[in-house]
């Protein structure tokens, strides 16, 4: 079962943290609480979700929210470029990229949709995932090279995701257009106080609109309800408690916004795939010195 990776551990100080890996023996499952972006180059292996095992292709583009879990099997000689963003930078220094719809549909949309567990895989073409590869190396050189200059790591950060965006399947209009202003609103009002007893009703009024045309809106522009988003929120900020408190699960339930310890734990497996006291003991099986040195495996702390 997974241990976590935790941001702190292993992120120097900055929003991101990137690398090139090229995998022989498994990586075994493992949760982040930052959100990864992992593409796959050359080589084989297998994928391993809460959804089961599937065969990796080149091309393929895997993105985790924190909390999420995934791990890989049977590599030979598998290429794994990760670009790894700081949870708390999303919130704010890099909460810009929500604005970019491209950007919002492959980071947000796509592995907060129901169902997925926080993960999303896609595919773009091969010369994409080359060139996306060959941006993350460059970003991983200039992290370790310079730290003091944060200018060229979001040049190339944007350089990565613009890339990976332009190699996807073209979307559909509706994701393509700019975020509707009461759901941005909306949106920014659950990211900012996720353990408020939001109702549908009460976020609607905010924005003056009916409930059900904000419901509609949401679905069109994020692919779930505003409750169900609030939902994701609440697993996340959990997550993050888990692997970094010692306040009891109920405690941390109580704290994202679940009071009913049962629900909370019900609610927490349905969205990450474990339930809260699993999800507390992978992580603290996890130790902090090996996970943040780079292993013979390729680096189990960022390698997917």
């Amino acid at each position: 079962m997974p241990a976590t990776l935790h941001e702190h551990a292993l992120f120097a100080g900055g929003p991101v943290l990137a690398g090139v890996h090229h995998l022989n023996p498994d990586i075994e499952p493992h949760a982040h609480d930052f959100l990864e972006i992992a593409v796959i180059g050359t080589g084989h292996g297998r994928h391993v979700t809460s959804q089961g095992e599937h065969p990796l292709q080149r091309g393929q583009v895997i993105v985790l929210r924190p909390g999420a879990w995934h791990g890989f099997r049977d590599c030979a000689d598998l290429t794994v470029a990760n670009c790894c963003l700081s949870a708390q930078a999303l919130r704010a220094e890099l909460a810009a990229l929500y604005d970019i719809p491209m950007l919002r549909r492959m980071l947000w949309t796509d592995p907060v949709s129901s169902g997925t567990h926080g993960v999303a895989v896609t595919s773009v073409d091969p010369a994409a995932a080359e060139e996306a590869i060959a941006e993350i190396g460059l970003l991983e050189r200039d992290l370790v090279a310079d730290q003091s200059r944060p200018g060229r790591v979001l040049g190339r950060l944007v350089t990565v995701l613009g890339v990976l965006a332009d190699g996807r399947a073209p979307e559909r209009e509706t994701h393509d257009s700019a975020i509707h202003p009461a759901v941005a609103a909306t949106i920014a009002r659950l990211e900012t106080a996720p353990a408020h007893p939001w109702r549908l009703d009460d976020l609607a009024r905010a924005v003056n609109l009916d409930p059900d045309y904000l419901g509609r809106l949401f679905r069109r522009y994020v692919g779930l309800t505003p409750l169900d988003l609030l939902a994701r929120l609440r697993a996340e900020r959990a997550a993050t408690l888990l692997a970094h408190s010692t306040l009891p699960a109920a405690r941390v339930g109580a704290a994202v916004g679940w009071d009913d310890p049962t629900y909370f734990a019900r609610r927490f497996r349905t969205l990450v795939g474990l339930t809260p006291t699993e999800y507390r003991r992978r992580s603290r099986s996890a130790d902090r010195t090996q996970l943040s040195t780079p292993a013979t495996d390729g680096g189990a702390s960022t390698a997917g």
